[in-house]
């Protein structure tokens, strides 16, 4: 976490206070503006939960759904898809863990131009010890409850639905 000195004030709150002034409504400005500074603290807290296991945390995402999968693989395409990424991004994520032996490519049994990514014993340790630093830090997600955890994910999964996210 961050080693300054908190401020006295929401500076978020005196910014929606300034805009309501000078510019108009500021509910929506303040709300997406809580949400970016949110996504910085997180970020920084599963980073930070993750660096000793030399994660990020794309490649600890990628980790994890191959661990969901049933045969523990899955085609690179299929990843790209789930986990909503463009096929370089998928690409370099499965180089990486591919270097560091957390992961496989494999020919596709029935269509030659799949690639298989095969999570491997040394991955699935791994993705269980970082899941540990994640979850012991509740994901960063600190001054709420469960309950408001459950709400925060429920409205932010109507803005991913009005985005055509899903």
């Amino acid at each position: 976490m961050s080693t300054r000195q908190p401020l006295p004030f929401d500076p978020i709150a005196r910014a929606a206070e300034t805009w309501s002034e000078r510019i108009g409504p500021s509910t929506s400005m303040a709300a997406v503006t809580s949400v970016m500074r949110v996504q910085q603290i997180l970020q920084s807290a599963v980073d930070a939960a993750l660096r000793p296991h030399n994660l990020t945390f794309a490649r600890y995402e990628a980790l994890v759904l191959l661990t969901f999968s049933r045969r523990g693989s899955l085609p690179m395409r299929v990843m790209g898809d789930r986990l909503q990424l463009h096929p370089t991004s998928v690409t370099n994520i499965v180089d990486r863990l591919e270097q560091d032996g957390l992961v496989q490519r494999l020919s596709h049994p029935t269509d030659r131009r799949t690639t298989l990514v095969e999570i491997t014993d040394s991955g699935r340790d791994l993705m269980k010890r970082a899941t540990e630093s994640v979850t012991e830090i509740d994901f960063g997600l600190g001054g709420v409850t469960e309950r408001q955890t459950q709400q925060l994910t429920e409205l932010l999964g109507r803005v991913r639905h009005a985005a055509g996210d899903f």
